[in-house]
């Protein structure tokens, strides 16, 4: 099969197809009391389990879950050493310290069956009453807004992986730029604010990007929508790092990047401004089913999401694709 998650298609045709409703009632009673994330990231830096911690605090937020529980599972090459896996644990509780979260349990084994350490990481919080119902549903005649960088947690995991490499390729100024980015991971405080200005609909951008993330946002709500792509905030560095590889930003993981809809997409965009945040007013959702991305003059319909840019990248060696 191809690389990233499945297909829709696949999906409904080999995973929800074979499964059976043996019993016509839940397991536990209906709860907004608890609500559980998880993520998982793979690679050879030591740093790469802090993405799946922020990608689980920040989808706790999104649902005004607090405070937060992250459990850790971390499979581990032979060639990791302990002090490796000290700086990686390290590196994930620095992201918990930050966001008020701790970590409660950590399971570490080696394995010879794998090329690369991965870190699956959980986090289960509490949903605070003054937050109401989390924002899951865009209505047609909103306005569409990305807070955040396009991209910009798949560029920050390249530069860990391939830091020798880029900079043989830029200036050391270039490279401090990029790690200075790392504080946007986080967007508990955009979150905050979003949910202070009315959204009715927050998503954070995963597998297959922004364009992904579209699409995901038209599937859930039932609506249609009409986007620009050059209103999409995209840093500079992103720019250059996915230029010399060959990737498309657009279709790139980013955690901390949330889409959200609102009556008032200006409105939401100066509330989120007001706490340090980037955002951008790319939109509307409509009554329509087609999907339209335009770029200039040009429009065209949104793909179904891809393969993430990442894995591609990944699949490729880390190595600059063929032009």
């Amino acid at each position: 099969m191809k690389i990233g998650n499945l297909s829709q298609t696949v999906w409904k045709r080999s995973v929800l197809g074979q499964l059976h409703n043996v019993q016509d009632k839940a397991l536990f009673s209906p709860s907004m009391e608890e609500i559980y994330t998880d993520a998982v990231v793979f690679g050879e830096a030591r740093d790469a389990g802090r993405f799946a911690v922020a990608r689980v605090l920040n989808d706790l937020a999104v649902c005004g879950a607090g405070p937060v529980n992250v459990s850790l599972q971390i499979l581990l090459t032979p060639s990791v050493s302990e002090s490796g896996l000290k700086e990686m644990i390290g590196y994930m509780d620095e992201v918990c310290r930050t966001a008020g979260a701790q970590i409660t349990r950590v399971k570490a084994e080696v394995s010879p069956c794998i090329t690369y350490p991965v870190v699956f990481a959980c986090a289960a919080g509490g949903i605070q009453e003054e937050n109401g119902p989390c924002p899951s549903r865009a209505v047609p005649g909103q306005d569409i807004v990305l807070c955040g960088y396009v991209g910009l947690e798949g560029t920050l995991r390249i530069l860990s992986e391939r830091k020798e490499e880029l900079g043989r390729r830029f200036v050391p100024a270039f490279l401090r730029q990029m790690k200075e980015l790392e504080s946007q991971m986080l967007a508990a405080d955009a979150i905050a604010a979003g949910r202070r200005a009315g959204v009715t609909f927050m998503h954070q951008i995963g597998g297959g990007g922004v364009f992904a993330g579209l699409w995901e946002l038209a599937e859930a709500s039932g609506v249609g929508l009409e986007v620009d792509r050059t209103k999409m905030p995209v840093k500079q560095e992103t720019i250059e790092v996915c230029e010399y590889y060959g990737l498309n930003p657009y279709q790139m993981t980013s955690a901390g990047c949330i889409l959200m809809t609102a009556e008032d997409g200006d409105a939401l965009v100066r509330a989120l401004e007001g706490v340090g945040a980037r955002a951008a007013k790319l939109g509307v959702a409509t009554e329509k089913n087609a999907r339209v991305i335009a770029s200039g003059e040009e429009k065209r319909y949104l793909d179904r999401p891809a393969p993430d840019e990442l894995m591609l990248w990944w699949e490729q060696g880390g190595r600059p694709r063929p032009r």
